[in-house]
């Protein structure tokens, strides 16, 4: 009996032993020993870059750049863009829309250089593509009901895109697709009074 007991103790320290050594495996060939997965790889590129505001992240974007206000842009404010990049794409949008995601502001083919894009205002030689009001400006935040939340996203590339204003957002996606070297984003939030 004792010896039955011995060899069931061994036996179930075996298989505890070998579990253990198996989960270290996978997660070492899951991410790469050493290597970030991939959640982390984009973490890093979001921080290569960032884009600043008059609100800050998660916070509520003032009146001023609201249908409520003077539906006008707020200052914005690039910081850390690539040496390699070429160009710079701002893409403003609001996910939480009744009919699906609302896009605000497409703006592209802005000169890597830039380093503040002025309130109501827009960098020169830019172009703005198509909202979803078909029209090539900013709409500010003016959700139907309740507090939505609206993103800023900044995309630095290694090219220039070869669109005109009748770009929308879909169209200038497409056209940036493989020419992403950094990204940042910066999301808001306004519920109409």
């Amino acid at each position: 009996m004792r010896k039955s007991m011995i060899m069931i103790a061994l036996v179930l320290a075996g298989v505890l032993l070998m579990c253990g050594c198996s989960q270290e495996e996978v997660q070492d060939n899951h991410t790469g020993a050493g290597q970030p997965g991939p959640a982390q790889t984009e973490q890093q590129e979001v921080e290569d870059m960032r884009i600043k505001s008059v609100f800050e992240e998660g916070k509520e974007i003032p009146s001023e750049y609201t249908c409520q206000g003077d539906d006008i842009n707020p200052e914005l404010t690039i910081e850390d863009v690539p040496e390699e990049a070429k160009s710079l794409v701002l893409i403003m949008d609001d996910p939480d829309a009744p009919s699906g995601t609302w896009d605000h502001w497409i703006v592209f083919n802005i000169p890597a250089d830039t380093e503040k894009i002025g309130k109501d205002s827009v960098p020169a030689g830019a172009v703005q593509g198509k909202n979803s009001w078909e029209k090539n400006e900013y709409g500010g935040p003016c959700p139907p009901s309740g507090t939505h939340r609206y993103n800023l996203k900044l995309y630095a590339l290694d090219t220039e895109l070869d669109l005109d204003e009748s770009a929308d957002k879909k169209a200038v996606e497409d056209a940036m697709k493989g020419h992403v070297a950094a990204e940042a984003k910066l999301t808001g939030t306004y519920e109409k009074s």
